[in-house]
């Protein structure tokens, strides 16, 4: 398996989620790995990211709500995703950054 996200469910506004994407060596050796989410109707958006030395970058509109982190002992990404709100609806896929290579997301929703 490249690419396998797992985690997704369903949560009421205001809690919280932890995603886990476990990727190929190869994958996640690529550098940076990030986390994207695509909601119905919508383009496919960068969530977070992560380099292999640790630094992060967040999307506007998760920073101080989501975390992303690398554990590359597992070969596996994270995202703790903390005060959810209906809008982070998504389906969520964990991706190196600029590769183009998906796996199967992890669907995430929020209710009011």
């Amino acid at each position: 398996v490249q690419l396998q996200a797992s985690g997704g469910g369903m949560v009421q506004a205001g809690g919280s989620l932890r995603l886990s994407c476990v990727a190929s060596g190869s994958i996640f050796r690529a550098g940076v790995m990030g986390w994207y989410r695509q909601a119905p109707g919508k383009q496919r958006e960068l969530v977070a990211l992560i380099h292999k030395v640790g630094s992060s970058d967040y999307a506007d509109s998760v920073k101080g709500r989501f975390t992303i982190s690398r554990d590359d002992a597992k070969n596996t990404v994270y995202l703790q995703m903390n005060s959810l709100k209906p809008e982070d609806t998504a389906v969520y896929y964990c991706s190196a950054v600029g590769s183009n290579v998906w796996g199967q997301g992890t669907q995430v929703t929020v209710s009011s």
